[in-house]
């Protein structure tokens, strides 16, 4: 079915498509009209799912573990500095192996109080356990947070998964959707089926001390678990074309332009469709430029990230998040792991400042000129 919806609508629907079945919330701005959506279909019975109303962020990621361990499939959402608050149950959650899913609206954690879109939420908790996807739409948005449980619940990974949206320039804008059928979601998305949960024919402990003995292993499983999670994040995508019609690059990376790119712009989120805009402009101009969006910050895609980039002259990444003391973190991990190709870090859009076009024309021109001008897009 086509619409024209907001894109935290199309965040709820994706959720009631999951057939989700409790929902811990405690509103924050912006992703606010996630829960009242979902709120209102289940009020007008078009969902069967309970609502938790919490007292805090960090009661809805608590309420999170006991809702999948009774069995039930879930699902929150927040924003900033709510998603802060949660800090303390975000490892728990991954050493559980908990196959939690949450949206996060992306936006700046204070202070100074600012309710604006950057990335500092989400990238702050990058080494948590948990699968980080960032989008760019709201098409993306419902396609993303189905395919989230089908990565999440997979036996190979089993580690909480946030789908990162943009706060206002992407959670509240409408676009048009092309929404999936019922039938067709519930044919690619199983019902929700835990082997460890709490019951009392069959008693098992949960959340164990973990001593010098055997902590390492665990973690080191969850890193395996993160490894694995490439390939599954891969075939969710592919499966997800092949019934639905809708990808996204290879699930990890997505590329635009890069055929025979000499320069490219690497960002996340909706500064790549400014970037595809001068891209495009530049190209009508005889220019060899490209975008590549990275979808998959964690786990990161090394391989498809060489692989791109492999014949570039030159690389920029934007950052929305700046690892104060060192560089953008996007940039770190690239210019860690991409060494053949000579890359350029840029502080972009914090606070929700605008990255402009001509920020993004700026940064080709660097590139062409193989001398990076500044790192603040001020």
């Amino acid at each position: 079915m086509k619409t024209v919806i907001e894109a935290s609508e199309a965040v709820a629907l994706g959720v009631k498509l999951s057939r989700v079945k409790v929902c811990p919330m405690y509103p924050i701005t912006p992703s606010t009209h996630i829960p009242e959506r979902i709120s209102d279909y289940i009020f007008d019975g078009e969902m069967d799912a309970q609502m938790i109303h919490v007292e805090s962020e960090h009661s809805a990621a608590s309420a999170l573990i006991g809702a999948i361990l009774a069995g039930s499939r879930s699902f929150t959402a927040t924003s900033s500095n709510g998603f802060e608050l949660m800090y303390e149950i975000l490892p728990i959650l991954s050493g559980m192996r908990l196959p939690a899913v949450m949206a996060v609206a992306n936006r700046t954690v204070a202070a100074p109080i600012n309710i604006w879109n950057d990335h500092s939420d989400s990238m702050s908790a990058r080494d948590q356990g948990w699968i980080q996807l960032y989008v760019e739409s709201s098409q993306e948005c419902v396609d993303t947070i189905i395919q989230c449980y089908k990565i999440a619940e997979d036996k190979k990974v089993l580690l909480p998964t946030m789908m990162c949206l943009d706060g206002f320039s992407l959670s509240h804008v409408y676009e048009n959707v092309d929404l999936p059928g019922q039938k067709k979601v519930d044919a690619f998305l199983p019902s929700f089926k835990i082997e460890d949960k709490l019951d009392v024919k069959n008693p098992k402990t949960f959340g164990p001390i973990g001593f010098p003995d055997t902590f390492m292993e665990l973690k080191k499983q969850q890193q395996d678990s993160m490894s694995n999670a490439l390939e599954v994040i891969k075939k969710a995508n592919k499966d997800y074309a092949k019934e639905f019609g809708k990808s996204y690059g290879d699930g990890l990376i997505e590329l635009f332009e890069m055929d025979d790119a000499e320069y490219a712009i690497l960002a996340l989120g909706t500064i790549c469709g400014t970037a595809k805009a001068k891209a495009r402009e530049l190209r009508s101009k005889g220019k060899k430029v490209g975008v590549i969006r990275l979808r998959s910050f964690r786990p990161f895609p090394v391989e498809s990230l060489k692989k791109a980039t492999k014949n570039l002259k030159g690389l920029a990444v934007l950052d929305r998040h700046i690892s104060l003391g060192a560089k953008g973190p996007v940039f770190t991990e690239i210019n860690s792991d991409i060494s053949e190709t000579n890359v350029f870090g840029y502080i972009a859009g914090l606070g929700g400042r605008d990255v402009t076009l001509e920020h993004i024309e700026s940064v080709f021109k660097d590139l062409e000129t193989g001398k990076q001008s500044k790192e603040w897009l001020l």
